[in-house]
């Protein structure tokens, strides 16, 4: 297939192309150390081999993102699991997701449609902002992530949005690959997880016709990611202490590094992935004459309330929507030992924080908010069904 190649700065790797980005990757001390969590007793040379036998980006996935996911998730979390039934494992979808973790929300999303027959993983949306490092960009495109680039200029960012959008219609009308997307830029750091209306208007600067016909031919399926612990809520609390507290407070490059490598490595339990029905047919029953302001609203909110309905609830949150609220609301939904476990739990995490000035209350109002925030949405959404 020939790529246009106004895409070649933001698309992920060919296979001709892949050679050249072994022979990179091996001569990376960094790249070596993660992939010896995978191949303990292999030399760089036995490495490069069989980074050579992979012809394909799918190749690659399967000999190494799927195997190391694997072993970490059989470490790192107490099981992973993902309902399909409302979907056709022969389609391709963009699948749109609450965002947790930055690698893992669409790594583990990978490993999971392998693991329930689907054709192909996806092609992955991420920002720049996270690929600083040589290496790491190299990795992303070879494991089929396409560029969102971000901190340019109103002109830039307008011509950026538009061949992005452009690329998604290309990879799934003309490649035949799934998508993934985050439901808005960056984490929603208390989990009140919001489609952006931006974002739905950046995706139907490609394709052609109405914006329902733009967003009908990327098929796009809500997606609900749900994880009983989240091993970065301690950082993200720490974050909402500092942006309180000093004027202009922005994460570095180093902190992204950081919640990289301990949303990887960290404690998760149990992690459910949940699909609701692909929009396109509640897409053809909207008036085709309602203005766009209101059809973009409109499409965020079905989303957003798709993916609600389709949050896996832990103890836990239903502990934190309590503490929360003072009461015992959802007190039917934990045991008094599930409720002291998680109590300890928080503490736990507070206790990881480093700042000169830690704020407890504050924090540990941070910390029962990021879990709370499903059970409060999912609730409402199932009261007013």
């Amino acid at each position: 297939m020939i790529i246009p190649e106004e895409f070649n700065d933001i698309r992920p790797y060919e296979p001709e192309e892949l050679p050249a980005v072994y022979d990179r990757l091996v001569q990376n001390p960094q790249f070596l150390q993660m992939v010896s969590f995978l191949f303990p007793e292999a030399t760089p040379e036995i490495i490069s081999q069989k980074m050579h036998e992979c012809k394909t980006n799918m190749d690659f996935q399967l000999v190494f993102a799927y195997r190391f996911l694997k072993k970490l998730i059989s470490k790192a979390s107490t099981g992973l699991d993902m309902d399909v039934t409302a979907i056709d494992n022969k389609h391709n979808y963009t699948f749109m997701s609450n965002h947790r973790d930055i690698v893992l929300d669409s790594a583990l999303l990978d490993v999971l449609l392998i693991d329930h027959g689907f054709e192909t993983t996806c092609e992955i949306a991420i920002g720049d902002n996270l690929l600083s490092i040589p290496w790491v960009l190299d990795v992303v495109r070879l494991n089929k992530s396409f560029i969102v680039k971000r901190g340019l200029m109103a002109r830039e960012r307008l011509q950026a949005s538009q061949k992005l959008a452009r690329y998604m219609h290309f990879a799934i009308s003309e490649k035949h690959q799934n998508l993934w997307i985050a439901q808005r830029e960056g984490r929603a750091k208390d989990s009140d997880d919001r489609t952006q209306e931006a974002l739905l208007k950046m995706m139907t600067m490609g394709g052609e016709g109405s914006p329902a016909e733009r967003l009908l031919s990327l098929h796009i399926v809500p997606l609900a990611i749900s994880y009983e612990y989240d091993p970065c809520d301690f950082l993200k609390a720490r974050e909402f202490q500092l942006k309180r507290d000093v004027e202009g407070w922005k994460k570095s490059a180093m902190d992204d590094v950081v919640s990289m490598q301990t949303g990887i490595m960290g404690y998760k339990g149990m992690i459910h992935y949940h699909c609701a029905p692909c929009i396109d047919e509640w897409l053809k029953s909207l008036d085709p004459d309602m203005p766009k302001t209101e059809f973009y609203a409109k499409v965020a909110e079905h989303i957003d309330n798709e993916i609600f309905r389709n949050y896996r609830l832990y103890a836990g949150n239903y502990v934190a929507a309590d503490l929360l609220e003072g009461g015992s609301r959802f007190a039917s939904h934990y045991t008094e030992a599930e409720s002291d476990a998680f109590k300890r739990y928080i503490d736990g995490q507070i206790a990881k924080i480093q700042l000169p000035d830690a704020d407890v209350p504050f924090l540990c109002e941070r910390l029962l908010t990021m879990y709370a925030n499903p059970a409060f949405n999912q609730a409402r959404v199932l009261q007013n069904a």
